[in-house]
Parts: structure tokens; C-alpha cells; sequence
């Protein structure tokens, strides 16, 4: 699909190539775009959305979507936006499977407040141990991350400075601005 596109756009000046941010499939889109040096900007879904309903686009199809796609670049002058490196593409997937884990975390220790099965009670209590352990393994990696990217690591130290502010906050900050 990506040489089609390629082909699609031709050897022309490309245009801004507007797409929604779809977890799974937009990185290698977005990959692919910055290693063939063709104009993007990734929107977020909710604010696509929002933008089709404020021009009365309701359906949603993907002819309706890619049409409101490019009304929304060309009347809201979105501009080129520059790609995240690896680092920062780790980074961001790391901390949404953390976000993950503490989802469940909470849901389990829930469920945990209420289970009389004594079956059921052991499972949770593994299933929060666990998650824990994951948890703490993606901090540790996201920590060794930023450790041996030395912008980053810059960055975080200006942040660390602020008292109360600590490497998890940094990190979460830096990824999501």
C-alpha cells in the first residue's frame, strides 16, 4: 500500500499528507513518510471527529474521513510536523502500555475488594503481583531510555530540578508535549 501511495502522489511537490492517529497503524505510516521526506501531520481521532461534525460531516466511511482529513489540513493550515525519532516512538508506546497496566491494576484490585471465592481471591492477588513486576520492568526501561538518549536526558534533568517533580512525571511530560 505505501508504494502505491508513493505512486499515487508522484514525482511532483507532495502535499501535506493529513492522517489520524491510530496507535497500531499510523507508526509505520509515519515511518514511512519521514524515510521518503513526504510532508505530514498526524491529527488526533477525537479532534478529526470533532471537525467533521462541526462541518455536518456525520457518516463515517473512509471516503468521508480522508475527504474531512484534507478539508481539516487545508482550513485549520496545519503544518508539517517533524518526526519523532525511535526513542521517542519507544517512549510513547511504553508509557501507553503503562497507563495499560495501571488500568488493570485498578479494575483487578476492584474486583479483588469484592471476591469471596478463595480461587478467584488468589488469582487477583498473582494477577496485582504481576502487574507490578511489569510495571516496574517498563519503568526500568523507560529510565535506561532516557539515560542513553542524551537530549533527553538533558531535558529530564532540567525537569528533575523542579522540586516534587520526579523521572516518571518527566518522562510522561516529555512524551506526551
Amino acid at each position: 500500500g505505501f508504494r502505491r501511495l508513493l505512486k499515487w502522489i508522484g514525482p511532483d511537490e507532495a502535499p501535506l499528507i493529513v492522517f489520524e492517529a491510530t496507535g497500531a497503524y499510523h507508526r509505520s505510516l509515519e515511518k514511512f513518510l519521514t524515510a521518503h521526506d513526504l510532508p505530514f501531520v498526524k491529527v488526533n481521532p477525537k479532534q478529526a471527529r470533532r471537525f467533521a461534525q462541526a462541518i455536518g460531516k456525520l457518516a463515517k466511511t473512509d471516503r468521508v474521513d480522508a475527504e474531512m482529513l484534507s478539508r481539516m489540513g487545508s482550513a485549520l493550515d496545519l503544518q508539517r510536523q517533524a518526526p519523532l525519532d525511535e526513542s521517542q516512538h519507544n517512549l510513547k508506546e511504553m508509557l501507553t502500555a503503562r497507563r495499560a497496566l495501571i488500568k488493570d491494576q485498578s479494575a483487578a484490585k476492584a474486583r479483588l475488594a469484592t471476591a469471596t471465592v478463595p480461587l478467584i481471591r488468589r488469582q487477583l492477588r498473582q494477577r496485582l503481583a504481576q502487574i507490578g513486576r511489569d510495571v516496574a520492568q517498563i519503568d526500568r526501561e523507560m529510565a535506561d531510555q532516557t539515560d542513553s538518549d542524551t537530549e533527553m536526558a538533558e531535558r529530564i534533568g532540567i525537569l528533575t530540578s523542579i522540586q516534587g517533580v520526579g523521572l516518571l512525571t518527566d518522562i510522561t511530560l516529555l512524551v506526551d508535549m
